[in-house]
């Protein structure tokens, strides 16, 4: 009786380390922690893919634990005022500092978006309220986190539209004045989706008849920019990383624009594109925009271009359409379009299926004239910037938040 417990004892530590342990690359830094950590992830999106199949309930019902989890009611603090605001119809978190400034003094602004795929997070998950209460304390500066709604009961363009109300309800006068906020000092951020609708933001706005108040500077954390390409070396070389392999990008984008799981296959054979999309190719090609470092064995071929992508009931007007919208796909407008928009910085990591999305938008803002910082983090993997709450805090994830607040601190 005793082997026999002995043996099952065995077997199910050999079954769990078996389960945790994942081939991750040498250079990452607390690799076992990591490890640990994507199970999780793993684990519920083995849960999800079951549910959905079973007909209990859809994939991203259940990967919405992961925001449950870390939700959190912020209040404020000895430091920090927090409220809860309502911006031409859509709920922000507003975090303004306690301590008023010598004389009356003007404060910096950042809007900030956060990430998951426009389909998971919130501005009131315990990462996002950190982050936000560290923004105000060393920037003394005035935060606020945009609650837009999410997909796939709200796709594309709702999140984008509600973070564009948003920002053009704050970028007033008298809503300026109200906060005590200097006009010529105000940023729109995110992290990952989040990054990628504070770049469409950014520029959708230069195209706004009468905007008088513009954004100062725009800094994109680990951002997806596209959606004609997933193919990209990145794409490649990550397709299995921890917390965000290509599945589940593909997934999120597909989940952005259409529930139909169709367009989901589609997409994840990089067949996704029509007519339309494909003369916006050039935008992505990745041969020309990444420098020869990352093409590594990969050799370039542009995706191909499939007639009624995503069946009958998806066709021209549906996420075929929106393929071309550069509010969903930033890196496709015209070098034109770049060229007056606000200094940006733009973090990338190695270990990210994103990387290249992040590296090719360096290359053609700065080529249109834009001054940029990129940071770039050879053992960074995607989402490191929100693993600084116990227990998944990670020594990157500390050293990624310094720098982006001294870049926001020095250019802002």
């Amino acid at each position: 009786m005793r082997l026999g417990s002995i043996i099952l004892f065995v077997a199910l530590c050999s079954f769990t380390a078996y389960y945790i342990y994942e081939p991750i690359p040498e250079e990452i830094e607390e690799k076992w922690k990591l490890m640990l950590t994507n199970c999780f992830f793993r684990s519920l999106s083995h849960m999800a893919d079951l549910s959905e199949l079973l007909g209990l309930k859809d994939y991203m019902g259940v990967m919405y634990v992961i925001t449950l989890a870390e939700k959190v009611v912020p209040v404020s603090d000895e430091h920090v005022k927090v409220t809860d605001e309502n911006f031409d119809g859509v709920e922000v978190v507003l975090y303004q500092p306690k301590q008023q400034g010598d004389g009356g003094e003007l404060r910096r602004a950042i809007i900030y978006l956060h990430g998951g795929g426009w389909c998971l997070g919130s501005s009131r998950m315990s990462p996002y309220d950190q982050l936000a209460r560290e923004l105000v304390t060393e920037l003394d500066a005035v935060v606020l986190s945009v609650e837009y709604r999410l997909a796939p009961a709200h796709h594309f363009p709702v999140p984008y539209e509600d973070v564009y109300r948003v920002v053009k309800h704050f970028l007033q006068k008298g809503v300026l004045a109200q906060y005590s906020v200097d006009p010529g000092r105000i940023a729109v951020s995110g992290d990952s989706a989040g990054g990628n609708l504070a770049a469409a933001v950014s520029q959708q706005l230069l195209k706004e008849p009468g905007q008088q108040i513009q954004l100062k500077a725009q800094a994109l954390i680990y951002p997806v920019l596209q959606a004609l390409d997933l193919n990209t070396p990145s794409y490649q070389q990550n397709r299995d990383m921890p917390i965000l392999p290509r599945t589940l990008m593909v997934r999120f984008w597909s989940e952005y624009f259409t529930s139909d799981k169709a367009f989901f296959r589609a997409m994840m054979a990089n067949t996704h594109n029509n007519p339309e999309s494909s003369s916006l190719l050039k935008f992505v090609d990745w041969s020309a925009f990444l420098p020869e470092t990352y093409h590594r064995e990969y050799n370039y071929s542009a995706p191909a271009v499939v007639q009624g992508v995503g069946g009958e009931a998806v066709g021209m007007d549906g996420p075929s359409r929106s393929l071309a919208d550069p509010r969903a796909s930033p890196l496709l407008v015209p070098d034109a379009a770049l060229r007056s928009l606000p200094k940006a910085y733009i973090m990338t990591c190695e270990y990210d299926v994103l990387r290249d999305d992040g590296i090719m938008y360096v290359t053609r803002l700065r080529a249109a004239g834009v001054e940029v910082s990129h940071e770039h983090y050879d053992t960074g993997f995607h989402g490191a910037l929100m693993f600084t709450v116990w227990p998944t805090d990670f020594l990157i994830g500390r050293r990624m938040t310094d720098n982006y607040i001294k870049w926001l601190k020095e250019n802002l």
